[in-house]
């Protein structure tokens, strides 16, 4: 009996029995609206197997002596769309060829993705190794995610990501079938996106003089200098990329809190009137006194960076932060608190939600969606803000289209939901990625929570609260964080977040556990046993063939680890709320 190797596991698989093979003969058919796919399936296929793939019709599909070979077609299909939605696909692989049919071109393409898996791992590799052959196995494929939301957040501020780092991120996403990465592009320890206008962004808020090594008790620095920032054209790159692949990149811009770096680079930005000097790029971690100046001239600053923003992104996301903003330097300011009271606030804590509500309607008025962190929540007019503590819950400040993404328990989300706003859920305590993995002491750096591969299998995005309920609707998904303040190159991005990103895939593509969320503990366990199993029996090898250098399931590499370098190791958390 066939047993699938598949990951995010399938809604179901059918062996059919025997094998089609693929070789020189074999053609692509690919129909209207399948064409993305195509081209994607051959470029990918064509580097790891060396066959043309050529189009059907044009020398395809016909061999030298006349024999034809077999053909594999890409369809969009409104009757797969009807039941199984537009990222929804049926892929049919018999002795004589193979259908892939979506409900629109998205569910084409992550048929292709399963179509690569079925190959097997050297499918992965970027040239063909010698005297293979190609099969795929005969099977019945029907399959659809469970969440349309399904994403990673890569924090580039912190530590840069170059450019072709990125499009490397966008694959791996893309071979997972997740189709959003969330780019945390400012905070106070760097800027990465040039803004043409204001160019001293770049040109001095993405460098730092150094680095602190470990966590920000540690007394060790990296005394290099550190920064990096993406131009325009680097953006439209990256966003043509991941569009190639059915991802939607989500822009970061901090605001008012997480905001050193702009500063840094014009310090009219900050509360000039609340400190004796203008501040520098930070150079460690945590949660920075500096935030922005609530001032006329402040919004218009960045109006004009969201513009900029606007022209590269054509997403209908823009993240705003609007986390962890301490009113220190407001209370300190008497600006600020001119402002406040002109406003009719109750405090300058209050300043937080007018800049939050100030750029959600601006936003707004442009056809896009606010993304904020939970805190946005205390956005109504007289709201408050706390850096730990829950923030105001009722949401009534915001307006319909803003999101919440629900990073401190899941109690953001549910009093989203319930207050009519969409939530994405991202709960610190089941899917920061940065968080360890184990609690040995071989963990490279270990900070937060321990969480391991099976503790993000059983995570659930749609909270008990809002299960069988009509709010259950505004979770549009939920997607793993990746902070890198100790993350600090590609090896130990990739040891992070993998293979724990593997289990988040098929969460939220496949359901809580790989199941639809109507199992048991019972249920729970053997759905993670299987899902082990085909870690084993074929995704770590093709994680190995992408050359991703995860953390083996033994525990990390020598090469891995990294002593002396303080981290923050958490307590197990309470049962998150």
């Amino acid at each position: 009996m066939y047993e699938p190797d598949l990951v995010p596991l399938p809604r179901s698989v059918e062996d059919g029995g025997g094998r089609l093979a693929l070789d020189a003969r074999t053609a692509l058919d690919a129909g209207p609206g399948a064409g993305r796919a195509a081209h994607w399936l051959r470029t990918a296929l064509a580097a790891a197997t060396g066959l043309p793939l050529p189009p059907a019709g044009q020398g395809g599909g016909e061999g030298a002596g006349g024999g034809r070979g077999a053909v594999v077609r890409l369809r969009v299909d409104e009757t797969v769309a009807a039941e199984l939605g537009p990222e929804g696909y049926r892929l049919d692989v018999t002795g004589d060829g193979a259908e892939i049919r979506g409900g629109a071109a998205p569910g084409v393409f992550w048929g292709a993705q399963t179509l690569r898996q079925l190959l097997g791992p050297a499918a992965y590799r970027r040239a063909p190794l010698p005297g293979r052959a190609w099969s795929l196995p005969c099977v019945r494929v029907a399959d659809a995610p469970r969440f349309a939301w399904r994403g990673l957040m890569l924090d580039t501020a912190r530590h840069f990501t170059p450019k072709d780092g990125v499009l490397r991120w966008i694959e791996l996403l893309a071979a997972h079938k997740l189709n959003v990465l969330h780019l945390h592009l400012t905070d106070d320890q760097g800027w990465r996106l040039e803004i043409e206008r204001f160019p001293r962004l770049t040109e001095v808020g993405a460098w730092r003089g150094r680095t602190k090594l470990g966590h920000r008790a540690s007394p060790l620095w990296d005394v290099r200098p550190h920064g990096g920032f993406y131009t325009h054209d680097d953006i439209r790159e990256i966003v043509a990329h991941a569009a190639g692949h059915h991802i939607t990149v989500v822009p970061e811009i901090d605001l008012p809190g997480h905001s050193q770096a702009a500063v840094a680079a014009y310090p009219e930005l900050g509360n000039t009137d609340a400190r004796a000097d203008a501040p520098r790029v930070w150079d460690d971690w945590g949660v920075s006194p500096e935030v922005l100046a609530p001032t006329e001239d402040v919004l218009r600053f960045y109006e004009g960076v969201f513009e900029e923003v606007l022209e590269l992104f054509p997403g209908e996301f823009v993240h705003i932060g609007g986390d962890e903003c301490p009113a220190d330097q407001w209370r300190r300011s008497p600006t600020a608190r001119a402002r406040a009271e002109r406003l009719g606030l109750d405090g300058v804590e209050a300043l937080h939600g007018w800049f939050v509500r100030h750029f959600d309607r601006w936003l707004a008025e442009r056809g896009r969606r606010l993304v904020g962190w939970d805190e946005i929540l205390g956005a109504g007019t007289n709201g408050t803000n706390g850096t730990n503590g829950t923030a105001g819950t009722s949401g009534a400040g915001l307006g319909p289209g803003a999101v919440v993404s629900s990073w401190r328990g899941r109690s953001g989300a549910v009093a989203a939901a319930r207050a009519g706003h969409d939530a994405v859920m991202c709960p610190e305590q089941q899917v920061y990625l940065d968080h360890r993995q184990d609690d040995g002491e071989d963990e490279p750096v270990p900070i937060g929570y321990v969480r391991t591969l099976r503790d993000v299998y059983g995570f659930d995005p749609v909270p008990p609260e809002l299960a069988g309920t009509g709010a259950a609707e505004h979770v549009l998904g939920a997607q793993a964080n990746l902070w890198t303040e100790v993350v600090d190159d590609q090896r130990r991005a990739d040891y992070q977040a993998f293979p724990r990103l593997a289990a988040f895939a098929e969460v939220v593509w496949s359901g809580p556990g790989g199941g639809d969320g109507a199992e048991g503990p019972g249920d729970l366990e053997r759905r993670f046993g299987d899902f082990e199993r085909r870690m084993a029996a074929a995704h770590y090898a093709r994680l190995d063939a992408l050359g991703v250098a995860y953390r083996p399931p033994s525990g990390p590499h020598p090469w891995q680890r990294r002593p002396g370098i303080e981290g923050r190791p958490f307590e197990e958390p309470p049962e998150m709320s």
